[in-house]
């Protein structure tokens, strides 16, 4: 896996407004919260898709990335590294520019998918540690 190299990174976060994220959780002590939660703070808009959700930081929760009616820029995953290919797949199909799988996942399937896809992908990283480092 080749991510982008930091200044790369800091030009697709600072391009980007919508950050669709999948497994985000309504619960404030989970990772996926503080993480979208700082990311709407510094102004991208969030929009949660978890079928277990009806809403989170205030935005109405998606069942899956195809019910979202706008474009997203950045499809950021916090699902274990074995339903990334499965999101990346959905990510292709709502024509997503950037696949973003949190720290610690990793999939060479769905890295694969995404790229054939046009997205560029980023693995194994914090979006939130990353905006930080590269604003």
């Amino acid at each position: 896996m080749n991510n982008p190299d930091r200044n790369e990174i800091g030009e697709i976060l600072k391009k980007a407004k919508k950050i669709a994220v999948v497994g985000l959780s309504d619960n404030p002590a989970r990772t996926s919260y503080q993480v979208s939660e700082a990311m709407q703070q510094a102004g991208y808009k969030i929009i949660p898709v978890n079928p277990n959700c009806d809403e989170t930081l205030g935005e109405k929760s998606y069942r899956t990335l195809s019910e979202i009616e706008e474009p997203v820029d950045i499809v950021n995953v916090f699902r274990r590294s074995e339903y990334l290919a499965e999101v990346a797949e959905e990510a292709a199909q709502i024509d997503a520019e950037v696949f973003w799988a949190q720290l610690g996942l990793y999939s060479d399937e769905a890295e694969r998918i995404a790229k054939e896809a046009g997205m560029t992908v980023i693995m194994d990283r914090c979006i939130k540690v990353e905006h930080a480092i590269t604003k």
